[in-house]
């Protein structure tokens, strides 16, 4: 998976899909049964599986988006990490409500892994990753909208993230370089480098006078300069590093 649909909404729906699965899972197959659950806990167990489900996919969804609009890339090892980081969370909190005077389950705590939580966890990874990858190819991946505002009410260039190129400081205004159906426009606001950076951390740094969006970021010309969409840049050594690690 080299995209993702980092949509909290989205991926929500995900996450009813996903709880009701555990519902099914847990009410229908009863993948345990340690003699000392009766009819009323089950229905318990399932409703609260299912609920936590939900809860830990919603949870992973958070930090997943959170996450994606700092790097803007997405690789197999971070799908690998939310999908342990899904089934961490639910193996503590399960074990917990197991645990709990509602359920007062008899598993010790490598008994409930072994017996349930590797079970569920070799059937529901299968589903989650199918659903991922079809929240990709279903759910259009919407570009975000951001707004630049400058230090005069005039000065407001609305645009999607993906299109904002670079941004260079220009004595006591700033010029915004952005994509127009693929051709580089530009536009001076007043304002601060400092202050664009501030309000859009996904911008880099890459030299005093410099902020780009690394998903523009093309290839070196050379050690000092660097191409973007249609642009040369020069990167000075003090940010060099921080582009480098990109």
């Amino acid at each position: 998976m080299k995209k993702i649909n980092a949509s909290i909404n989205h991926h929500l729906l995900i996450g009813i899909f996903i709880s009701f699965w555990f519902f099914i899972f847990a009410y229908f197959i009863k993948p345990f049964d340690d003699g000392t659950v009766n009819s009323r806990q089950w229905i318990l167990i399932s409703v609260g599986f299912s609920f936590i489900s939900f809860l830990c996919y919603g949870l992973i969804a958070v930090i997943q988006k959170s996450v994606y609009q700092k790097v803007l890339i997405w690789n197999i090892g971070f799908e690998i990490s939310i999908l342990f980081l899904f089934h961490f969370l639910f193996l503590i909190i399960t074990y917990s409500y197991y645990k709990s005077r509602i359920l007062n389950g008899g598993f010790g705590f490598f008994e409930f892994l072994q017996v349930i939580i590797l079970k569920s966890a070799l059937i529901s990874t299968p589903i989650i990753v199918l659903a991922r990858i079809y929240s990709v190819k279903l759910i259009p991946i919407q570009d975000e909208n951001i707004v630049i505002r400058g230090e005069n009410k005039l000065d407001i260039l609305k645009i999607r993230k993906n299109d904002l190129v670079c941004v260079s400081n220009s004595q006591n205004y700033v010029e915004i370089f952005f994509l127009v159906e693929s051709q580089i426009k530009t536009k001076l606001i007043r304002s601060t480098l400092k202050k664009i950076h501030k309000d859009f951390d996904f911008l880099v740094q890459i030299h005093r006078s410099h902020l780009i969006n690394p998903t523009h970021f093309k290839a070196w010309k050379n050690q000092d300069t660097i191409f973007l969409a249609q642009i040369e840049l020069p990167v000075s050594k003090n940010y060099k590093e921080q582009l480098l690690s990109l």
